[in-house]
């Protein structure tokens, strides 16, 4: 993981220059004024990565970061500003149990946090050796001492102590949504700004009375609000382990009203278009559907054009970015039957020049 570069002091003028970037890209379109929100200061990434280093005829590894394009400095760190207080409250603990025992330091390259805002966490142990129960034995008594869970990871094996998830609260609307965040799986590592995500596009959608698309599902993250403002919602994903995630979190928050089918945006275009039939759509009459809304949350290449000439179809198109850039590029395909009405700058990522943005597209008059 590279080092950000911490100022809290640069805070504001790093974020007018991401509002003015954003502004810039769509420009073009005749975009309105973005609705900005910022992230804490400080303290904000629920997830974290680190190296650990061992120094030559030293045993004892520190936590280690980079620099970008540096991979053989090492930066040695105690705590780390940006990541939640849970994480910075782990790290001399976790550090002090790994240098108490022999069995849990040999061979162990690689650390990761996971937490969330409800004070949920999760670590994972990563070694360039087989584990074994004694390692077990060991990990379940550090695992005990911290109040977490742990996994341990080494070549084609992992060893879970507890649950191989967080969970996590978030409030939309004043209620509050309950999800399960798998080890290993995509989450938005600043839970802050996502709450703050999920609500502006939970007032963009408004109440409907029509269904909902979903592309990009993910472990449900923006499924579980949005199906409460529409009739129902069919939510594709691709990964697995998210599917199961999203599923479990539709159960857990008793929402009935979303059909989830493991195909990716791509092969749910083929299906649309009745390119080919798809086993996994056995059972699910698409064209029992009245969808008013897409919602888009791509990955960082966006939309491929397939993909983004089946959005065209609908009046609606909810977006959500974290590429301005192929964002702008969607947009120009589009923007001969469509135009933004509103957009909005989520802060994810302080101290980088990443940014996570949405807009909404209405078909032209």
């Amino acid at each position: 993981m590279s080092r950000p570069q911490f100022d809290p002091a640069a805070y504001a003028a790093q974020l007018t220059e991401k509002t003015q970037r954003l502004k810039a890209l769509l420009a073009p379109f005749d975009a309105p004024e973005p609705e900005v929100f910022e992230s804490p200061r400080e303290h904000y990434r629920l997830r974290a990565e680190f190296r650990l280093w061992r120094e030559t005829g030293n045993e004892t590894r520190h936590y280690a970061m980079f620099e970008a394009g540096d991979k053989f400095t090492p930066v040695l760190i105690e705590d780390f500003p940006i990541a939640s207080r849970r994480i910075n409250e782990l790290m001399p603990r976790l550090k002090a149990g790994w240098q108490a025992s022999q069995v849990l330091s040999f061979k162990l390259f690689q650390v990761e946090f996971l937490t969330t805002l409800a004070g949920d966490a999760l670590i994972t142990l990563c070694y360039h050796r087989p584990l074994d129960d004694a390692w077990k034995v060991e990990a379940e008594k550090l695992a005990a001492d911290l109040g977490v869970s742990l996994v341990g990871r080494s070549k084609g094996k992992r060893i879970v102590i507890g649950r191989d998830y967080v969970e996590e609260e978030l409030t939309v609307a004043d209620r509050v949504f309950r999800y399960r965040q798998p080890e290993g799986a995509f989450t938005q590592p600043n839970g802050e700004v996502n709450q703050k995500m999920l609500g502006w596009a939970f007032d963009v959608l408004g109440e409907r009375q029509d269904d909902l698309l979903e592309l990009y599902c993910g472990n449900g993250n923006f499924t579980l609000p949005l199906a409460t403002r529409v009739r129902k919602v069919l939510a594709t994903e691709i990964s697995k382990t998210s599917v199961n995630a999203a599923l479990a979190n539709l159960a857990d928050n008793a929402v009935d009203n979303v059909t989830l089918v493991r195909l990716s945006a791509e092969e749910l275009t083929e299906a649309l278009n009745e390119v080919r039939p798809f086993r996994r759509l056995a059972g699910i009459d698409l064209k029992g559907y009245e969808f008013g809304n897409v919602f888009v949350d791509p990955p960082r290449a966006g939309m491929d054009p397939d993909t983004c000439e089946l959005t065209r179809r609908f009046d609606r198109i909810l977006y959500i970015s974290c590429n301005p850039e192929t964002l702008a590029a969607n947009i120009q395909q589009l923007s001969d039957t469509h135009k933004v009405v509103r957009c909005a700058l989520f802060d994810q990522f302080p101290y980088t020049h990443h940014m996570e943005s949405g807009v909404l597209l209405e078909r032209r008059s």
